[in-house]
């Protein structure tokens, strides 16, 4: 009997321990709602992507992001703390709850799920690895880069995917790694490499901060697959799903012609896909713990995917990066998401 008792007794404290564990992890929608701000990490300062404007308020495509998920919980887009996170310390500071999401440039990965306990929820910018170099090098591709110094950010997939293109190609390299993107321009400008390699999309966004932007060239090579996009905690598969189908929100908006402009036009739609996503059909708002339009609160306050692209990063903005592969599957590009049904 007293064996019983003890391999009741220890199932329950395990029981509880798994609970407390779960329990730790859940709940980041009601968190949410009861701070009353959604805290987002993001870069430290990526051109484009998240970093303060002229006004010193923060501005970008992983920046809409975290505005389109507030405006689906709050129907407010200023209801976002933004929390400013290095590479080295952005998935240490999800994990421990100090943001809720994390949007800037991070490339999903397997260990990034398996090891850290992380989850992707989607791919919001397919991207790849490139090559920054000087005009004046008259370098035409990256396989004449043998005998480089180059510069990159420590904490990073860039270090591991440059060491493995040289090695592959045989050529060698001297590796700098810095602490920070700020610290990276700083020793490419003042020449301590002759390379510098991140993200295509990143390499758009640097190059502006150098004296003179016109005297460097993005190197047509791309010698990685970077699937960028948004992160949260394993543990709440509730928020997942929230953070993923804001997301799939602006993918779909853009299929259906939903737009800040055309929104009032779709909200009196007689189309069954319009009907779903604006919540005039269906109680899909309700299974995410949102209200019946919170897909028209993303459209209404950010955009959809194409408007948040282009006011952004596209070939109209400073960046002037060309949609490319990030154009919809029905013309062309791989960006797809799910339907709302």
């Amino acid at each position: 009997m007293n064996r019983i008792a003890t391999a009741l007794a220890f199932a329950g404290a395990l029981t509880g321990a798994v609970a407390t564990a779960n329990v730790a992890h859940a709940g980041t929608l009601d968190d949410v709602k009861a701070r009353g701000t959604l805290k987002c990490g993001v870069s430290q300062g990526l051109a484009g992507f998240s970093a303060k404007d002229d006004k010193g308020q923060w501005a970008g495509f992983d920046v809409d992001f975290c505005r389109a998920v507030a405006a689906a919980i709050f129907d407010d887009p200023a209801k976002v703390e933004y929390v400013p996170l290095s590479a080295d310390a952005r998935f240490p500071a999800l994990q421990k709850g100090e943001v809720d999401l994390l949007s800037r440039n991070s490339t999903w990965t397997l260990s990034r799920e398996a090891d850290l306990k992380l989850l992707f929820a989607a791919v919001s910018y397919y991207d790849g690895q490139g090559f920054l170099v000087p005009v004046a090098k008259k370098v035409d591709g990256a396989l004449e880069l043998d005998k480089s110094k180059v510069c990159t950010q420590s904490g990073t997939t860039s270090a591991l995917n440059v060491q493995d293109y040289f090695k592959q190609n045989k050529m060698e390299l001297e590796l700098i790694q810095l602490p920070t993107v700020a610290e990276v321009v700083k020793a490419y400008a003042d020449g301590k490499c002759d390379v510098l390699t991140t993200d295509v999309s990143q390499l758009y966004a640097l190059r502006l901060q150098l004296p003179k932007p016109a005297d460097h060239i993005v190197l047509p090579d791309v010698i990685s697959k970077e699937p960028l996009g948004p992160v949260v905690r394993q543990g709440d598969d509730a928020w997942l799903n929230l953070v993923k189908w804001s997301f799939f929100a602006l993918i779909n908006a853009e299929e259906l012609g939903i737009s800040t402009e055309t929104l009032v036009q779709a909200m009196k739609s007689e189309k069954p896909d319009v009907k779903r996503f604006v919540g005039t059909d269906g109680a899909y708002g309700e299974q995410l713990g949102l209200s019946k339009d919170w897909a028209v609160r993303i459209v209404k306050n950010v955009g959809n995917y194409g408007e948040v692209f282009e006011r952004n990063i596209g070939a109209q903005s400073t960046l002037g990066i060309p949609r490319g592969i990030n154009q919809l599957w029905s013309v062309g590009g791989i960006q797809y998401a799910p339907p709302i049904r």
